[in-house]
């Protein structure tokens, strides 16, 4: 069968569409798939027009009319295709003269407009998540906390209404399972999981305002881009050696590797491993490297210095010792 011309759809009386799709059913002995082939349209399509969804069009109504026997209705209108647009834009442009005065109006202009608004009355409303936000578990300082703002000063980050930690999705699958316990454990929340298979990445992604203001106001820890302000590590870890063990543990964890470092003298292969730790806040750098030597640790600094090393196998080996790790990807990568 050809293809039904949709351009004129048939406005029937309200609950009388689907009335007169079943009787002309019925009068067939006719299915839905049935009706749908005879029409040469989807079975939706007759679902959505018996629910009367959409209206059907003209020429599916006059075919199963004849098909069926069953006259259409005398007061049925004809309606273009896209009748209901003309109705929505003029809903829309009332809407928008009745808020901002006028129709058509320029972007930067009614955002100016909004702010006004928002200053004199909007800020002034109950906005539920605004004024209301979800609650969160207030823990007190500890190591877990400690361990916590570590892995945020490393992979995390930190909006006005979100907390978002980011993870390689394959290398990091089973710490980014440590890391949502551990959410879970210190503020109650069960954080949401995106994976960005462009980038690679799956993003551990906390949407409370409570948390960022916990974190930002009594934690020490900054919104925005941790480069460019030259993030540290908050005084109430520095002032604790537990504390510092955990932040560094969290730190190491997101923004460090343990390299293989392979050479040859005299044609003869050599191989040890030693810790990376990398990041380009000076701050942030000076504190790990303080830290480390607190812990009787040697470690150096690079070049550029951007990256905390240690070397040597039985540092290596103490700090796993002494500081430990809850990435599993370190912990294999050290037996290999």
């Amino acid at each position: 069968m050809a293809k039904l011309d949709i351009s004129k759809r048939a406005k029937f009386p309200i609950n009388k569409q689907g009335l007169f799709i079943k009787d002309c059913a019925k009068r067939l002995g006719a299915s839905n798939n049935q009706i749908a082939k005879l029409l040469n349209v989807s079975a939706r399509t007759i679902t959505d027009w018996k629910r009367e969804k959409f209206l059907i069009t003209f020429q599916a109504a006059k075919i199963l009319g004849k098909k069926s026997g069953i006259k259409l209705p005398g007061n049925l209108k004809s309606k273009d295709k896209f009748w209901y647009t003309t109705k929505g834009a003029y809903n829309g442009g009332l809407a928008m003269y009745r808020k901002y005065g006028c129709v058509g109006i320029d972007p930067e202009y009614r955002k100016k407009k909004w702010f006004e608004w928002w200053k004199q009355r909007g800020k002034f409303k109950n906005h539920p998540i605004l004024n209301n936000p979800l609650p969160i578990n207030q823990p007190i300082k500890s190591e877990e906390l400690a361990e916590f703002v570590g892995i945020i000063l490393g992979d995390g980050g930190i909006t006005k209404n979100q907390v978002t930690i980011t993870l390689h999705h394959v290398d990091d699958e089973k710490y980014g399972k440590f890391i949502i316990k551990l959410i879970k454990k210190l503020f109650s929340v069960n954080p949401s999981i995106y994976h960005k298979p462009k980038y690679s990445v799956n993003n551990i992604v906390i949407s409370r305002i409570k948390l960022v203001k916990l974190l930002t106001e009594k934690l020490g820890l900054k919104i925005g881009n941790k480069i460019r302000q030259q993030i540290d590590i908050p005084h109430w870890i520095k002032a604790n050696k537990n504390y510092q063990i955990a932040c560094i543990r969290g730190l190491m964890d997101t923004d460090g590797c343990l390299v293989i470092h392979k050479y040859k003298v005299n044609r003869k292969q050599y191989c040890y491993k030693k810790l990376d730790f990398c990041s380009a806040s000076k701050p942030l750098i000076k504190s790990i490297m303080k830290m480390l030597k607190v812990f009787d640790f040697s470690p150096r600094l690079s070049h550029n210095g951007r990256n905390v090393w240690i070397d040597g196998q039985e540092e290596v080996k103490r700090y796993f010792q002494l500081i430990g790790s809850n990435n599993p990807k370190h912990k294999k990568r050290l037996l290999r």
